[in-house]
């Protein structure tokens, strides 16, 4: 009797479930369907009815990435162009002129020559400002100027462009341009082995296997990894590098989403090079990403130990979708949480403030967790290193001068006044840090804080509504305090910008290889590291 009933109401139950499902499957699809239904026809409608010629291209483009902003920044829609450069992004050859570039209003501004590449050997320079490629004037071409100069290899480029108020002209020949993974490696002292990783590209673990193994080959017996800076890349070459330093089958991430096609446990599948060698990961604000991955999952597998300020907190994960006509979606399809359980995503873009910024994770409430040896690490806001170092963080104000390229200009002036240093590390005096603030007065430079932008923003309405003359006396008084608080921060944060500075300055006459070379013997960062890895006793200590 009581079988019977299981069955006879079990099986209803069952039914309704699949009922359930299937309704809301239905009702979710009708919606969809609905939606996409209204939209075409709105913009059949305004294509065909709107006063003025509209392209319905720009137009289509422009709707999608304004729907996907709201979203998260990292689900993205590419059309052709854009394809083409995501492409780069992830294999790190292209064929081009070599040098990262900035279009700022009508020009392109040249942030860094790659050294022996076209830019470079066409005699462009960092700060120079092209206005005409070919012959198309940048002020009248508003789509993505960097395209005019790509192309097939040999390419014959001419380019016009201003250098301290002249106008010269330069012709650039194209080649292939190859980004390295690993941009430097060297011993930097008897015993110590020191790697920059600068992105996870397909070349990442090719080039990471072997500095470490030119490194050890050449009496390396302890490694220190940099990070600081690496925006991330593919999740696959963030696993293969852990796998450099712990076994076959390891843990190293696992990926978590609303579709379980996407639920996935990376492990590692090779052979490690070294589980003994000691281990140093140096991070900062700005590694992201698969930068986590690593430092994340060495960390929980108590591998390395992770230096510097706490990482930036992007533990979500991307996959490109092909879509027709050769244009791409990259969707946020998961969460990524290390070895130990941490899901180290700082903000939830699920949430918005009243301005529409994502909320940031409260710090109190962060979860422990527990690392291989039973450490306590913690979820919510990134990769907190085992020893955090204030020289590695970037204060507001020096965040502003990187932003609205304050250093960036001041060096490029410094560099035409001082044409002769050559391999010289020069000392930024007093004198040369009172010559920076002259310059940035000078040259009217605004830092653009949050509380300069909303004063200036309170102006322009008041202008609109005509009763700025009525404020005019506040609004200065208020200004010229915000401009008088600003120049406190900057006597206050001094010995972090002149670093800043002197960083600018090294690569613009000996290129990021005499960075990195200085970088070795004067880094506090790296000092730190190097300390700890020669010192067992401490190494073991903080492991265990």
């Amino acid at each position: 009797m009581f079988k019977y009933l299981k069955k006879r109401y079990v099986i209803p139950v069952l039914a309704s479930g699949f009922f359930f499902v299937a309704v809301s499957f239905k009702s979710d699809f009708f919606e969809i369907a609905k939606q996409i239904e209204i939209f075409t026809t709105l913009f059949k409608t305004v294509n065909t009815n709107y006063v003025d010629e509209v392209n319905p291209s720009e137009l289509m483009d422009k709707a999608i990435k304004s729907m996907l902003a709201d979203l998260d920044p990292y689900t993205n829609y590419f059309n052709e162009y854009d394809v083409v450069k995501f492409k780069i992004n992830n294999t790190g050859e292209y064929t081009g002129i070599g040098a990262m570039i900035t279009r700022k209003e009508d020009k392109l501004i040249i942030k860094e020559p790659y050294k022996g590449y076209p830019a470079d050997k066409a005699g462009l320079k960092a700060g120079d400002a092209i206005i005409q490629i070919g012959d198309v004037l940048l002020s009248d071409f508003k789509e993505d100027a960097s395209q005019l100069m790509k192309g097939a290899k040999n390419t014959k480029v001419e380019v016009k462009y201003i250098r301290q108020g002249k106008t010269l002209t330069a012709q650039i020949i194209l080649d292939e341009v190859d980004i390295k993974a690993v941009p430097y490696f060297a011993k930097i002292d008897d015993k110590t082995g020191y790697i920059v990783l600068s992105a996870f590209n397909r070349k990442t673990t090719q080039e990471m296997k072997e500095a470490l193994e030119a490194l050890k080959a050449d009496g390396a017996e302890r490694i220190i990894l940099d990070l600081r800076g690496n925006p991330g890349g593919l999740l696959n070459e963030a696993v293969n590098v852990c796998n450099l330093f712990v076994p076959k089958n390891e843990v190293i991430v696992t990926t978590k989403s609303k579709n379980e096609k996407y639920n996935n446990v990376y492990k590692t599948t090779k052979e490690p090079v070294d589980l003994e060698i000691p281990l140093a990961i140096i991070v900062d604000g700005k590694s992201a990403s698969a930068s986590e991955i690593v430092s994340g999952a060495l960390q929980d597998l108590d591998r390395a130990v992770v230096i510097g300020s706490r990482s930036f907190g992007k533990g979500l994960v991307q996959r490109p979708f092909d879509m027709t006509y050769g244009t791409q979606v990259k969707v946020t399809i998961s969460r990524y949480y290390t070895p130990s359980g941490r899901c180290i995503q700082a903000l939830d873009y699920s949430k918005k403030d009243k301005d529409g910024k994502a909320i940031k994770t409260d710090a109190s409430k962060y979860n422990a967790f527990k690392t291989k040896k039973g450490r306590t690490v913690y979820d919510g806001g990134g990769i907190l290193p085992d020893i955090e170092l204030d020289e590695t963080k970037t204060s507001t104000i020096a965040q502003a001068l990187q932003k609205n390229d304050g250093i960036f200009n001041y060096v490029t002036y410094y560099y035409y006044k001082n044409p002769n240093l050559g391999d010289k590390i020069p000392t930024i005096t007093d004198a040369d840090f009172a010559d920076f603030k002259a310059f940035l007065k000078r040259e009217n430079i605004s830092f653009d804080t949050e509380t300069e932008v909303a004063l200036k923003t309170t102006l322009e309405k008041a202008q609109k509504e005509k009763i700025d003359e009525t404020i005019s006396a506040q609004y200065e008084q208020l200004m010229a305090a915000i401009k008088k608080s600003e120049e406190v921060l900057l006597d206050k944060n001094q010995k972090e910008i002149k670093k800043l500075i002197l960083d600018e300055i090294i690569k613009r006459y000996q290129y990021k290889e005499g960075l990195y070379k200085y970088y070795t013997k004067n880094n506090a960062e790296i000092i730190k590291a190097t300390s700890i890895l020669a010192n067992s006793s401490e190494y073991n200590k903080i492991l265990n």
